[in-house]
């Protein structure tokens, strides 16, 4: 039976029962730095110790693809599912995506080859200190300077200035936006609209080099698990489909090159009912003293009104109790959820308060993000199913 405090709520988890993201030896953050190092990139430190240089090096980044959904559903992915011995340099195990395990924090984390708390992309939504208002990092709005945002160079910018060729191949719709350019910008962008276009032109690619360094992306896994659910037929359509993709880019490798498969986060169903879903524009008392309400349903940062900070992660604590780590901006950074350090320009993006789910369970905003709250597939959190991602490995 769950411990409960003098009010009658349930004992809040302790911090240290995170799992925390493993920063500096398998996170996304550390894929790029390591394959760069392996080309000879000044600059760039070898952190996954697993992987085996090459000369030619292709990230193959599918939105969603999380390593427990993959190894639960071998049928649909018989490819996929052939290579997970493969992972991590052959250790068959997953790298961490990164606090929170979310697109726009890990698709900086992977460009920038740095953590949360140094890119500054540190969640779905947060506050923009100098405006005081919340600022949606995948969708850069509303618009903030980029440079300022994020001012550290990608990987890519310094694989290009050492003499790799270095290319993204995405979706056009990417190719101009601000995320792109803080996170994954550096030598030449081509827009694909097909996933086999994408597949075809990402082999030219690596071998329109004697080092290459390629970054290819496709998102429609994370779509269809968002509206749908990843026990649904149209989210497992969509899985088979990738496990094609994957072949298809795998038979075309040129000489002396290997292909790297990750995605940004894992995904959980949250079932539509009171219980899993803690609605807060209809709880008083998680509203009581919060100023504004960022991030996501998963991975909440809560900025109080000034002077409130300790009533309401005292409140938060109480109320959600067991379902989720609820720390201060101070905890969260001391127990390292952001990354070893966190900058200061970063420091005041964070939460007063930020919540981590444990559970199966989500804090919807019905009237303030109806789309969102709509929303089957989530993630953001620390749990495996969100945290953990395939490296998957095919050499030529």
């Amino acid at each position: 039976m769950a411990q409960t405090t003098s009010w009658g709520h349930p004992e809040p988890l302790a911090l240290a029962s995170a799992p925390l993201p493993e920063y500096g030896t398998g996170s996304l953050a550390d894929l790029l730095p390591t394959l760069a190092a392996g080309l000879g990139v000044p600059g760039t430190t070898a952190a996954i110790t697993e992987l085996a240089p090459a000369d030619r090096v292709c990230v193959f980044l599918v939105d969603g693809l999380g390593w427990e959904q993959l190894r639960a559903h071998p049928d649909e992915a018989p490819f996929l599912t052939s290579l997970l011995g493969s992972s991590r340099g052959g250790t068959g195990r997953p790298l961490t995506a990164g606090y929170p395990a979310t697109t726009a924090t890990s698709l900086a984390s992977v460009g920038t080859g740095l953590p949360p708390g140094a890119h500054g992309l540190p969640g779905y939504t947060v506050r923009n200190p100098d405006t005081g208002r919340l600022m949606n990092q995948l969708r850069w709005q509303p618009y903030t300077e980029p440079g300022p945002w994020q001012p550290y160079p990608t990987v890519f910018q310094l694989a290009h200035a050492a003499g790799v060729h270095a290319a993204q191949v995405s979706s056009p719709t990417f190719a101009q936006t601000p995320l792109t350019k803080v996170a994954l910008s550096g030598g030449t962008f081509h827009g694909r609209l097909t996933g086999e276009e994408r597949m075809d032109l990402a082999a030219e690619q690596l071998a329109a080099g004697d080092r290459s360094l390629v970054y290819t992306y496709y998102a429609e896994l994370d779509g269809a698990g968002h509206r749908y659910g990843i026990a649904s037929d149209t989210w497992r359509g969509q899985l088979m489909y990738v496990d094609r993709l994957v072949q298809r880019l795998a038979e075309q490798l040129p000489p002396r090159a290997a292909l790297y498969v990750t995605a940004d986060h894992g995904m959980v169903d949250i079932p539509f009912d009171d219980e899993h879903r803690i609605d807060f524009d209809a709880d008083w008392e998680l509203q009581a003293g919060v100023a504004l309400l960022g991030g996501e349903g998963r991975a909440r940062h809560v900025y109080a009104v000034p002077g409130a900070e300790n009533d309401v992660l005292t409140c938060w604590r109480e109320v959600l109790g067991e379902q989720f780590w609820v720390a201060s901006r101070d905890e969260a950074i001391a127990a390292g959820w952001f990354g070893p350090h966190v900058d200061e320009r970063v420091h005041l993006r964070l939460g007063d308060v930020i919540a981590a789910a444990h559970d199966d369970v989500l804090i919807t905003a019905s009237e303030r993000e109806p789309k969102e709250s709509a929303l089957v597939g989530n993630h953001g959190s620390m749990t495996p199913a969100e945290q953990l991602v395939p490296l998957l490995e095919v050499r030529s």
